[in-house]
């Protein structure tokens, strides 16, 4: 006679075999042309990207479970992944965990919705976006870098003449060694962290309503800086030759605007916010 502990502990092995059993590896494998579309949409789980040796598109794919299937199509030189939900599914059966490895010239466009999403290495344009998706992106350069999420942390490392725009609701954004023609970032009460130089000759708005604003960058920096804070605080570190035509009032403590380093070559950068405070820090040899 089989005990009630003997068959708790088979019924339970049962379970767990079957749950193997649903998790399954897809690769998926398209020849490409240069500059590539990649997109990857994903309601649940994460999407890593980084370059491949070649002209593949290669897809890794696992599913944690048969509630979900991939779809996959190429047209021309774009390649389009996306999670198929079946019924029944949730959010923890629903889950496809994406490593692709991409052309690095190729534009890829990342979605999820409370997945991490994370791109490397890259030259063509980046879009990443989820309502709670942590952002990770490092070491591109030359491209445009799109990140918009609610509540997911922003972390952009070493992006190099980039064309960066980051929308995010309440999710911290961390701003490390990028520079280029443009880097925006907007928030409504997320902080917002940037350590660099502000590169040559670019345009830097950082503007946060109730997050703060944090900069810390070198002394040698080439800058026209103007911070403000309606009900906030501002602090600067950085010796600043004053400007004397402002479109706001400098208030000490709230507000202040001057330009360091050469001027000629100097990049314009904008702080703001409603009701955060803002600092701008020098960097010391440590950081």
């Amino acid at each position: 006679m089989v005990s009630r502990r003997t068959a708790k502990m088979v019924a339970m092995g049962v379970l767990v075999a079957g749950a193997l059993v649903a998790e399954s590896k897809k690769e998926f494998h398209f020849t490409v042309g240069p500059k590539a579309g990649v997109s990857v949409m994903n309601p649940y789980g994460s999407i890593s990207v980084r370059p491949s040796t070649n002209n593949m598109v290669v897809v890794n794919a696992v599913l944690h479970s048969d509630k979900v299937e991939v779809d996959n199509s190429q047209t021309g030189n774009r390649v389009d992944i996306q999670s198929h939900l079946l019924a029944g599914a949730d959010a923890e059966s629903g889950r496809v965990d994406y490593e692709v490895l991409v052309p690095s010239d190729a534009s890829v466009t990342l979605h999820s919705s409370t997945g991490s999403l994370h791109a490397e290495k890259l030259h063509g344009d980046v879009s990443l976006e989820g309502p709670g998706a942590t952002v990770d992106v490092r070491d591109v350069s030359d491209a445009h870098v799109h990140v918009k999420t609610m509540n997911g942390t922003v972390t952009l490392n070493n992006i190099r003449n980039g064309h960066v725009e980051v929308d995010s609701l309440s999710g911290e954004v961390t701003l490390t060694g990028v520079n280029g023609p443009l880097v925006q970032v907007v928030s409504t009460s997320g902080r917002i962290n940037y350590i660099g130089d502000f590169g040559n000759s670019g345009e830097y708005r950082l503007t946060s309503h109730s997050g703060d604003i944090e900069a810390t960058i070198p002394e040698w920096t080439s800058a026209d800086v103007v911070a403000h804070s309606v009900r906030g605080e501002v602090h600067d570190d950085i010796p600043l030759q004053p400007k004397t035509h402002t479109w706001f009032p400098v208030d000490k403590g709230r507000a202040f605007a001057g330009t360091m380093g050469r001027v000629a070559v100097s990049s314009t950068v904008v702080l703001r916010t409603f009701s955060g405070k803002i600092h701008l820090r020098k960097r010391s040899e440590k950081q």
